[in-house]
């Protein structure tokens, strides 16, 4: 009986401190959270939006599934998370999170719809904007109607902390003009030497123009975690020495059964299966994001990626 006390006073012991361990934890993520969003308030008291570029050298590395659990972890640990789908050619954001809008950017760029009319909701309170390779025709629209979408566009910083961009993969222009008119950008490889010499061509083209752009790596489909470390010393180290550019190491999504399971049930894996593999290694990501603060860029905020993507297209905006 006394060993069998002993032991429940033990479990007990060791359940307070899990449950202590867990409450400051949260309490850390939420002191972050709040540090993050003093950071990013300027001296006007005018709080400004990351915007964050999701992209990658090729296609097939995952990055929409990446972009879409990404942002709902994001959102759990407590970001106002706004994901703009604007890959060109295979915009299907929603179709992962089993999502059909009827409406995208491109009914707003024409005239039809309101932004609020095409912003639908998505899983654990995220906000998706379909189809915003709209954006792109931003210097072709008459001045009253670029006026206004841009004041629509620059109304959701307060309503965001985190803007992720799903742009398309390779290098065209169409993919770019997003990437260096972001405040961050995070390159989505896997371990196939395709894909790594894609993502260094990528950081290659980065270091030749002029933006400030913020550069991170994630290696998705690691079979371990000691590859997806080998993947990643390897781009970096390259990177630094032949480009001279510093590229931060974001983590890694290991091959887990559950991502291509979710896939089929138009669910995303980090509610689906909360407890596998890839669910904990995208969380884990999510933290270092939301605590890390480790851009030594200031966020510009969604007025500023605006200025630079209609720079990158060769627009001129002047405010009437």
């Amino acid at each position: 009986m006394a060993d069998q006390a002993y032991r429940l006073r033990k479990l007990a012991e060791l359940a307070g401190r899990s449950d202590s361990a867990l409450a400051d934890r949260r309490a850390g993520v939420e002191r972050d959270i709040a540090a993050d969003r003093q950071m990013r308030t300027s001296s006007s008291g005018l709080r400004r939006t990351r915007v964050m570029a999701i992209t990658s050298g090729k296609g097939g590395v995952g990055k929409t599934n990446i972009v879409a659990n990404l942002a709902i972890s994001l959102s759990e640990a407590g970001m106002r998370v706004l994901v703009v789908d604007a890959d060109l050619g295979l915009a299907n954001v929603d179709v992962l999170l089993g999502l059909y809008p009827r409406y995208n950017l491109g009914h707003v760029v024409q005239g039809q719809k309101s932004l609020e009319e095409v912003i639908i909701n998505g899983p654990a309170g995220i906000r998706i904007i379909p189809g915003a390779s709209g954006l792109q025709d931003l210097a072709q629209m008459d001045a009253g109607r670029r006026h206004a979408l841009l004041s629509d566009l620059v109304s959701l910083e307060e309503q965001a902390d985190l803007v992720l961009i799903d742009t398309g993969a390779g290098l065209s222009s169409s993919v770019m003009d997003f990437v260096v008119s972001s405040d961050e950008a995070v390159i989505v490889t896997t371990p196939e030497p395709t894909a790594i010499a894609d993502a260094y061509a990528m950081i290659k083209v980065l270091s030749q123009t002029d933006s400030d752009v913020y550069i991170r790596l994630l290696v998705n489909q690691a079979r371990s975690e000691s590859e997806a470390e080998q993947v990643a010393d390897q781009i970096l180290s390259v990177a630094r020495r032949f480009l001279n550019v510093h590229v931060d190491n974001l983590g890694y999504v290991l091959v887990d059964v559950a991502v291509q399971r979710s896939v089929r049930a138009q669910k995303p894996f980090v509610l689906l299966y909360p407890h596998s593999s890839a669910s904990e290694c995208i969380r884990a990501a999510a933290r270092r994001l939301v605590t890390g603060r480790s851009s030594p860029v200031a966020p510009s905020g969604i007025a500023g990626f605006i200025r630079r993507m209609l720079s990158a297209i060769g627009g001129r905006y002047v405010e009437s």
